[in-house]
């Protein structure tokens, strides 16, 4: 009964968190349903330092060596397998010890999961962690979502092994149980986008400016000593400038089959933009450029049939330099538009749900360990600190100051990619979401007109208060109470 937190499910992201915690002088108990994991894991201990970390063969003898009250990590498969490792734990806990589940989980999952354990008085804690092997080894952004009660008793331990800042650790209260796991959930969305954003413009680089991998690593490179300097820009510099083991004068990138895998965070937060009715097209234009690329036979065959343009430099001039700098500005724009259409939907969700989750701490915890770690996020953080009931980020008079400078740019890149065929759809959703989100009137008083006229759905006018409905043609009839027909709108 002598280590001060344990850990269970030891594959690599759970044997490299073990080892960071005990590199900060916890004590940690170690255990997997497969012994031989346990057993590397101690081995690597031992050759990483001689560090506190004890091994177990069984949950039982598991549970037994936490000081009480007992602090649990579970890193396993996320869905049945945390079910079923909460039931094989949780029959040797008692009333007070905390559960904390750090795997990429649904946060209706959580607030279940939470639920259940309500009866033994057992505390669950839903923590995204960010930041991938590395992170986890070295220090990740750390997410927790649960009772304060319990995260008061884990904050000694997760502030000295998240990643640290100019302004202190990667982590904090992110707000109740679900708050956790749903930040996370949206951290991954921004990620997906910011990975499209990044991929659309090597995309215009290698086939619009001919770029080599060698001169597109250099501009990476080159932009992550800028206001781009991010993790993200930083590896793709390194991706682009890494020869081919196989092929000789051949780059690894180019050899790559063109198919992007993903494990569902994604998914989730476009389907939770959708039940908050928060816009959100730049993470949502990610997606469906994965969904495309899974879909490789179908494209060769395409590629055969459908025809894009074929356009001359004299057609449309391009000029290199002025390109990569528009390129930058447009890239950057497209980020933040992304930022601000994930901080909306937590924004969203914390109102209805009553989590009170702090936008600029989110900002913080992001800023270092994480996978959207990026200079941005300073900027972010102050624009959310200067003003808490900010409607959206890009109200904010700085971030609106610096989208306005290059929003020219952005346009020329946007006209440029479609006239040579290049997708580029993040890049637009980033650019149509600032538009529609700028305009004082947008078309939808002829949709809204629409819906009348086939539905008698009713609409609001600019001149006189009220609900009103008009007789369209003579075929229209009296829908009655007017008022009734609002009823199920969302």
């Amino acid at each position: 009964m002598s280590c001060d937190i344990g850990l269970y499910g030891l594959a690599v992201m759970g044997q490299n968190f073990a080892l960071n915690m005990a590199s900060h002088g916890f004590k940690v108990a170690v255990g997997n349903r497969s012994p031989a994991k346990v057993d590397l894991t101690v081995q690597r201990a031992k050759d990483e330092g001689n560090l506190p970390i004890t091994g177990t063969k069984s949950p039982e003898e598991f549970v037994a060596q936490l000081s009480k009250p007992r602090k649990i990590v579970i890193l396993v498969m996320a869905g049945k397998p945390v079910d079923d490792t909460i039931a094989t734990l949780s029959q040797y806990l008692e009333e007070g010890d905390v559960i904390i589940d750090g795997g990429n989980e649904w946060y209706q999952n959580t607030l279940r999961r939470a639920k259940e354990l309500e009866d033994k008085k057992i505390h669950f804690v839903g923590m995204g962690i960010s930041g991938g092997e590395e992170g986890a080894r070295n220090g990740p952004s750390l997410m927790p979502g649960g009772p304060k009660e319990a995260y008061d008793l884990i904050e000694p331990i997760i502030t000295k092994c998240a990643a640290q800042v100019n302004d202190g650790p990667c982590t904090g209260y992110v707000g109740p149980v679900g708050a956790g796991n749903y930040v996370k959930m949206v951290h991954n969305g921004i990620e997906y986008g910011d990975m499209q954003l990044i991929g659309e413009v090597y995309d215009i680089m290698k086939h619009v400016l001919k770029l080599s991998n060698e001169e597109m690593s250099k501009v990476f490179a080159e932009w992550n000593s800028t206001e781009l300097q991010s993790y993200l820009i930083e590896i793709t510099s390194t991706i682009l400038g890494k020869k081919d083991e196989f092929v000789e004068g051949g780059y690894v990138v180019d050899y790559i089959l063109d198919k992007t895998g993903m494990k569902g965070t994604g998914r989730w937060t476009i389907q939770e933009a959708a039940e908050r009715s928060v816009a959100a097209p730049t993470m949502a234009a990610s997606l469906d450029a994965r969904y495309i690329s899974a879909r490789k036979d179908e494209r060769i065959k395409a590629s055969d049939i459908l025809k894009g343009p074929e356009v001359t430099s004299a057609e449309i001039p391009i000029h290199k330099m002025q390109m990569l700098d528009d390129l930058k500005s447009a890239l950057y724009a497209a980020k933040v538009c992304s930022y601000a259409q994930g901080l909306g939907i937590i924004k969203s969700c914390s109102e209805a749900k009553g989590w009170d989750v702090n936008l600029s701490d989110c900002a913080r915890m992001w800023k270092g360990g994480c996978i959207i770690r990026a200079a941005l996020l300073q900027k972010i953080q102050d624009a959310l600190a200067r003003d808490k009931n900010l409607p959206n980020l890009i109200l904010d008079p700085v971030v609106a100051s610096e989208l306005n400078e290059r929003t020219a740019a952005w346009r020329r890149v946007v006209v440029v990619a479609v006239g040579y065929g290049i997708s580029t759809p993040a890049l637009c959703g980033s650019l149509n979401y600032f538009d529609s989100y700028r305009r004082k009137n947008l078309p939808a008083n002829l949709t809204q007109a629409q819906r009348d006229f086939f539905g008698g759905h009713t609409y609001e006018r600019t001149d006189r208060d009220g609900v009103f409905h008009t007789a369209w043609t003579d075929a229209h009839k009296s829908i009655g109470d007017i008022n009734e027909r609002k009823a199920g709108e969302v």
